[in-house]
């Protein structure tokens, strides 16, 4: 029972999502959510013209709550509207522009229109786009048209929850032409991304207890300084070399000598 009651919840919200784009053609309908609060049920649409969603003194909303109220059995309906900031990122309004476009001036002009919506995403600041637009455009056999630029991830997980998605038909003199777009917007993280920084900052604090090993370190070190210094400075005895050594030898050799004949020879009388 409880699975049933799920499944026509969301079964209810996708018809009010369905029937609100649908009522809502030309004002560019970015996203249609349902809340749930205790007075009633909170419709929040959020458009890139809102103007045209309220209409003249608000006669578009007044008649959309009692279309609501009527076909979805819905008690106390609450439409509240919310600007897109930047329209020119989404992927349903990009699509609805190129369905009312080919509408107006016909598939003689696909590719001037699909090279315009594609220069206005980039411009926005988008990594990268891509339109199809397939159909029998422009001779009688149907074709496929791609308008891509940028960077796009077309599998894993960013492609399928970071992409922005959106498939729209519009309905020409020669048949009914599809248009799916998909655009990458500038703030998604890509998980191959990396940055290299210049320099490596690193910050070190110091507790107390090795602040005071610190200390007592460069006292230590100041003292062995001191008493190097203090040593360079006392001058060592000097040595005599191994050459003065030797003469001073010969010297006392010779000496004994001469003493020894004066000694021998014959006192006189």
């Amino acid at each position: 029972m409880i699975e049933r009651q799920f499944i026509s919840q969301n079964i209810k919200e996708y018809r009010i999502k369905e029937f609100v784009a649908k009522s809502l053609t030309k004002a560019g309908l970015s996203n249609v959510k349902l809340v749930k609060t205790p007075l009633g049920e909170k419709i929040v649409i959020s458009a890139s013209k809102p103007g045209l969603v309220v209409g003249r003194s608000g006669a578009n909303i007044a008649k959309l709550t009692k279309e609501l109220k009527k076909r979805f059995s819905l008690e106390n309906p609450q439409i509240e509207l919310d600007e897109v900031a930047n329209p020119h990122t989404d992927a349903n309004i990009i699509a609805e522009t190129i369905a009312n476009a080919l509408e107006r001036f016909g598939s003689a002009r696909f590719k001037g229109i699909g090279h315009k919506a594609m220069t206005e995403v980039m411009g926005a600041g988008a990594m990268g786009v891509e339109i199809l637009i397939s159909g029998k455009i422009p001779s009688s056999r149907a074709k496929t048209w791609r308008f891509y630029q940028g960077y796009l991830k077309k599998c894993g997980d960013l492609a399928i929850e970071g992409v922005r998605k959106a498939s729209v038909q519009a309905n020409l003199k020669s048949g009914v032409v599809g248009i799916k777009v998909r655009i990458m917007p500038a703030d998604i993280v890509l998980p191959d991304r990396i940055r290299l920084r210049d320099e490596v900052q690193t910050i070190v604090e110091e507790t107390d207890a090795e602040a005071d090993k610190n200390v007592k370190s460069e006292k230590s070190e100041i003292k062995e300084i001191k008493e190097k210094s203090a040593k360079k400075e006392t001058k060592p005895k000097e040595k005599t070399r191994p050459a003065e050594k030797k003469e001073e030898k010969k010297e006392d050799k010779k000496a004994k000598q001469q003493k020894k004949i004066e000694k021998s020879k014959p006192k006189k009388k």
